[in-house]
């Protein structure tokens, strides 16, 4: 097996409060490692992972490049590992020659990014034939807070966008097939509607002393639906695997 085992990769979760306030970046990376190819890749680039080193942690044998906006991401502990290199450089304008990388992840990019369609001609430049671009990214169900009687404890969607910095909603997967013009090897939704209620109490107006009370309440709902999920059914974000 070339990927980290799925209990090893999510046993990994660095959101704080992994298993309440941070369940649903558990969520999101089951989706990521349903979706991931287990191949040998050797050369990775990572577009925008910041301080998460989710594609080493995915692929821990790989040599990963991670490129970000922020320079201040070079002294995160993730991106001091002897596998990783972590560049300084735009999305869109990517410091690689043509074919460089086995595969190319935007987790949670795309919807950062106003020209997405120069992102993804870049990454697709950068990437060998045969290669793997996987994406995450919010959908078209995504909405915050994803039901109306969470509006008096939580920030508008406008604010939270402008805190997260999206420039977008999210894309359906039609939108992404005609964005990235490669065919879909494999998607999973992730979030759905009843584990959505532990995401937006997460980022609720709440104080964290009530974000975690009302996380660890619903702990049985969200852990039984999370079990229940399947990657085709209604989700609020998608993961998916384009192959060159």
């Amino acid at each position: 097996m070339h990927k980290t085992p799925l209990a090893e990769f999510l046993a990994c979760n660095p959101f704080p409060k992994p298993l309440t306030q941070g369940f649903f970046y558990r969520e999101k990376m089951r989706a990521i490692h349903r979706i991931t190819p287990d191949q040998p890749f050797k050369d990775i680039l990572e577009v925008g992972g910041g301080q998460s080193g989710l594609t080493a942690l995915l692929f821990p044998q790989a040599q990963i490049t991670n490129l970000d906006l922020d320079p201040q991401y070079a002294q995160a502990k993730c991106n001091q590992q002897k596998q990783v290199r972590f560049v300084c450089g735009d999305a869109t304008a990517l410091p690689f020659a043509n074919q460089s990388f086995d595969a190319v992840t935007m987790f949670d990019l795309l919807e950062h990014v106003p020209d997405d369609k120069k992102a993804v001609s870049e990454a697709l430049r950068v990437l060998r034939p045969g290669g793997f671009l996987l994406i995450s990214t919010p959908n078209e169900n995504w909405r915050f807070p994803y039901y109306k009687f969470m509006k008096p404890i939580c920030p508008s969607e406008a604010e939270v966008m402008g805190e997260w910095g999206h420039v977008r909603r999210g894309y359906t997967l039609t939108e992404l097939k005609a964005l990235i013009n490669l065919p879909c090897q494999k998607y999973a939704t992730f979030i759905n509607p009843l584990t959505v209620l532990g995401h937006d109490i997460a980022f609720s107006s709440l104080s964290h002393r009530r974000r975690q009370l009302l996380c660890t309440m619903f702990s049985p709902l969200t852990w039984l639906s999370y079990y229940l999920h399947k990657p085709e059914a209604k989700g609020t974000e998608t993961a998916s695997a384009w192959q060159k």
